[in-house]
């Protein structure tokens, strides 16, 4: 008969004694177990009472069992550190790994680091408490805190907080805001003057003209009028997408054809670009256009590498002036005749410098912002230097130099990722001069990804803080004017190149998101609001069909001070990134007026045959190796990359950013907050399935 135990009873007493229960059984192997309380089952048992020999046999089994697996689980652990450790050793020796899958696993490495160090934490939390002997179940003394007792522990922390606010952080956050206001307002009142000095140059009509225009008469001859010897260079490296349409366009530039020589600087290290490259200066020889060929065997300092190397050819002393296109730049077949007149009758003029014109500033709403941004810089900055201190940075292409005031100023430096601003600081502490034609405008792209302009935007503001630091000696140990040299000094390297980045990151990435969370330090309105709308309003003045993106714009603008700010310190510290240099990503585009269609009807038209008696073997070997790469990868497909719903959700993620700070007030920001949240989490998901798709 099965024992049967009644505890019916115990739960109606109140008292906890209860009446001594004896329970017999006929099992003779079977324990008597005598009760005297509800809680006397629960009290610990001496572990020695009933236990036999064989019973402890197996469990210094089991423990010996145990041990052997913790060995075991160790020797395992052990092992895999050993080979983490050989890996990252043969890594650092050269091992090359994708560079893709590396980025992909940034993202997944960073979240296994914030949950490895969450559980060592807990581990931690948990040991001590067991070294204190915090056993809830083992230690009926230990206190378990109630709500009403969190409450006053949240309520001393909280009022701690606040006075250590009040008292030490935002008088912190106070006396930067200041400092960054302050900057603030001296970039505007700059900005401000460069606006009205662009306004002044349209009032008086102010632009540089040529006095006789040799290209007016019929007879050039009989005009007195001889054509320099110019040198156009076109440095690309690995640009399939566009040196066809680059080479195109430059070659059927309007100048004597033997008093013209075109180089082709190629750094690609991809030989199937190299000989589409070769292919294609192969048939624009055969037409008569004096062109070569050029590739270096030792690629060092990138594009300043590329251009010194070519001004080192002996024939380069025949020529007077060098005239600069990269890759994706489309000039008109007029740009000689509208630019080199200008160095006639005007000795100290040491460049010309024409401007930019986008063929796909339309494309989608970050080219839209770049083309607010690349305006106001040519049509403003540029124009308004140019013409009233005859000196600005040299943008790198679409520009014609005198070669002597490139020799005199040192040539081609591989010092900075930024060779272009470099020699024209140097020239310009040479005496020598710059002119701006605001009129004459050169095709080229920009880039439509954000990638591409986040790493363009790296080495545009990385590049002059590393040239500031070799520069600063000799514009102080210069014999230029002292207003020149505080020119130099303060607003083209310090107000434009560090101030701007580091108040507009500190004070609209920093501050602002702060001053939620420390009320103390309240920035006032007309610097949240008023002074940057006036000033975005003030940039779009040049495009003002881009005023409808002024919002976006401004908030933009703002979200990239991040990049500009990392960028500006990595080049001021001199960091590895400071020497960074990738190759802007193309895209191929060109305008509805095409170049190249003219071209393609021009080579249409031409008898094959005469093509293929004037061609010698190996120019008709490149053609055939031409055609073949052609039918081997066919050309992609060009995609109407028009406003996609990621760029207006992320708009319009900046914009409830700003409306929220606006809206704090009120007690709203929350949702706000809430919503800005869920939008952000949205775009990163669609983003990064695109990335992983």
């Amino acid at each position: 008969m099965a024992p049967r135990l009644d505890f019916s009873d115990w739960w109606g007493k109140d008292s906890k004694e209860g009446t001594p229960v004896v329970v017999k059984m006929e099992n003779p192997n079977c324990s008597v177990v005598e009760i005297n309380g509800p809680d006397s089952a629960f009290r610990p048992v001496e572990k020695s009472r009933g236990k036999n020999a064989k019973q402890v046999t197996w469990v210094l089994l089991l423990k010996a069992h145990r041990a052997v697996g913790c060995v075991a689980w160790l020797a395992t652990v052990f092992w895999a550190l050993l080979g983490t450790i050989k890996k990252r050793l043969i890594f650092r020796q050269g091992v090359a790994v994708a560079t893709e899958k590396l980025g992909k696993g940034k993202l997944v490495l960073k979240i296994i680091r914030v949950f490895l160090v969450a559980s060592l934490a807990i581990l931690a939390f948990e040991v001590v408490a067991y070294l204190k002997g915090w056993r809830y179940f083992e230690s009926a003394n230990l206190h378990i805190p109630r709500t009403l007792d969190l409450q006053g522990w949240l309520h001393v922390v909280y009022v701690a907080w606040l006075t250590f606010r009040a008292d030490y952080i935002a008088p912190l956050i106070q006396a930067l805001s200041q400092f960054c206001v302050v900057l603030f307002l001296i970039q505007s009142v700059d900005r401000l003057i460069l606006c009205l000095g662009c306004f002044w140059i349209k009032y008086k009509k102010i632009k540089p003209r040529i006095e006789v225009d040799p290209f007016k008469s019929d007879d050039v001859e009989a005009s007195g009028y001889e054509y320099p010897m110019v040198l156009v260079q076109i440095p690309m490296c690995n640009e399939r997408e566009v040196y066809e349409q680059s080479i195109s366009a430059v070659c059927q530039i309007d100048w004597p054809k033997d008093r013209i020589l075109i180089q082709v600087l190629d750094d690609s290290n991809d030989e199937s670009i190299q000989w589409l490259i070769k292919a294609e200066v192969a048939k624009w020889n055969q037409k008569g256009v004096n062109i070569i060929y050029r590739h270096r065997l030792i690629r060092t300092g990138y594009k300043a590498g590329n251009l010194k190397s070519a001004m080192d050819c002996d024939y380069v002393k025949d020529y007077e002036f060098v005239t600069i296109f990269d890759a994706d730049f489309q000039p008109n077949p007029d740009f000689l005749k509208l630019t080199v007149p200008h160095f006639k009758g005007n000795p100290e003029l040491g460049l010309v410098q024409a401007r930019w014109a986008f063929v796909n500033k339309d494309e989608n709403l970050l080219t839209r912002l770049q083309n607010i941004n690349l305006c106001f810089h040519f049509e403003v900055e540029q124009q308004v230097n140019g013409t009233f201190l005859n000196f600005f940075g040299f943008n790198g292409t679409a520009g014609v130099w005198r070669i002597k005031a490139l020799e005199e100023s040192g040539g081609w430096l591989e010092r900075t990722t930024v060779e272009d601003m470099d020699i024209a600081v140097r020239a310009h502490l040479n005496g020598w001069k710059f002119i701006f034609l605001n009129d004459v405008k050169v095709l080229c792209e920009v880039p439509e990804s954000y990638e591409a302009y986040r790493k363009q935007q790296h080495r545009w503001h990385s590049g002059p803080m590393q040239l500031f630091r070799l520069c600063l000696p000799a514009i102080i140990t210069s014999k230029m004017a002292f207003w020149k040299k505080a020119n130099l000094i303060f607003l083209f390297f310090l107000l434009r190149k560090l101030i701007l980045p580091f108040y507009s990151f500190t004070l609209f990435c920093i501050i602002l998101p702060l001053t939620m969370f420390v009320p103390e330090a309240e920035l006032p309105m007309w610097v949240i609001c008023y002074v940057p709308v006036l000033m975005s309003f003030l940039n779009i003045l040049p495009t003002p069909k881009s005023i409808p993106f002024v919002v976006p714009y401004l908030l933009f603008e703002n979200t990239m001070s991040v990049t500009k700010f990392n960028a500006m310190v990595s080049g001021l510290f001199q960091l590895g990134s400071s020497y960074e240099w990738v190759v802007t990503k193309k895209a191929g585009r060109s305008s509805e007026s095409d170049l190249l269609a003219a071209a393609e009807r021009d080579s249409k038209t031409m008898n094959q045959a005469q093509i293929c008696r004037g061609a010698s073997e190996t120019e008709l070997e490149l053609l055939n190796q031409l055609k073949e790469q052609k039918e081997a990868n066919p050309t992609p497909v060009k995609k109407v990359n028009k406003i996609y719903r990621k760029e207006l959700a992320l708009a319009f993620l900046l914009l409830t950013a700003s409306v929220r700070s606006l809206l704090s007030a009120q007690g709203v920001h929350f949702y706000f907050l809430l919503f800005q949240g869920v939008t952000f989490l949205v775009v990163g998901l669609d983003l990064i399935g695109e990335q992983i798709s």
